[in-house]
């Protein structure tokens, strides 16, 4: 079995909990401790449970908590050689930090690993379909578009953990200068909902038992539009769905073998 949880999802703070047997994942810290002791300690879990993180990119939203985290409890973080680059620049120290070696699988403990390239205003992103048990969990936020080596990689999960950021007309009539609204909607910025759902309707099938919609813009997107673009994506379908928020993150959703 392989569970998964939201911490939380957005532009304020994002990391998402995987646990299979005994081995505990983060992917990405953007909480500092005391919210990161918080938001775990509704899952049942305290930090120093933590085996290892995974970043996806350098973002502050991303990595705001992961070098006390690593610090405190030598906790092993993995990033891309340009994330760790980019760490470094921005005099981000993270103890324990190894590098990914591009796409090549690796193991953590009871999980195995597989990273993804995504296109995102980033030094080199990356994405993550994480396995365990016959079962995998793809997981996708931070991408501009959707390219051909993404929906391979995320094809027959078992779970998906998918960005819908924001709404194409709630964006081009909201508050945000003309500069954030290009970078948003732009090739290396966030998944709007219908390119989202269009992805999941590519991806939907007998494997998909459980699909996480997440990274909801609080300014350019509305929960009822993204629960609409769900439904009829997964319509005649037993998937079952949440939607991650800001606040709270999700309930576990778990994945079993058939």
């Amino acid at each position: 079995m392989i569970r998964f949880a939201s911490l939380g999802s957005g532009s304020r703070g994002n990391a998402l909990l995987v646990q299979s047997g005994r081995t505990r994942l983060l992917i990405d810290c953007g909480f500092g401790p005391r919210a990161l002791a918080q938001r775990l300690a509704r899952l049942g879990v305290v930090p120093e449970q933590i085996d290892a993180v995974l970043l996806t990119h350098e973002h502050s939203d991303h990595v705001a908590g992961v070098a006390a985290l690593a610090k405190r409890f030598s906790c092993p973080v993995y990033a891309s050689a340009g994330t760790r680059r980019a760490l470094a620049r921005r005099q981000i120290a993270v103890p324990c930090l190894e590098d990914i070696e591009g796409t090549a699988d690796f193991v953590i403990q009871d999980l195995q690993i597989r990273p993804y390239a995504v296109p995102h205003d980033a030094e080199q992103p990356t994405q993550f379909v994480v396995s365990a048990e016959g079962l995998s969990l793809g997981v996708l936020t931070d991408a501009g578009h959707v390219t051909a080596s993404m929906r391979d990689a995320l094809q027959g999960c078992a779970g998906l953990m998918l960005e819908f950021n924001h709404d194409a007309a709630m964006l081009a009539h909201g508050p945000y200068p003309a500069s954030l609204k290009a970078r948003i909607g732009g090739g290396l910025g966030h998944l709007e909902n219908r390119v989202a759902a269009e992805l999941l309707c590519a991806l939907r099938g007998d494997d998909l038992q459980v699909v996480l919609a997440a990274h909801l813009s609080e300014t350019n997107n509305d929960p009822a539009h993204v629960s609409a673009s769900l439904a009829r994506a997964l319509a005649d379908t037993p998937t079952a769905w949440q939607i991650a928020t800001q606040q709270v993150g999700s309930d576990w959703m778990e994945l079993r073998p058939k």
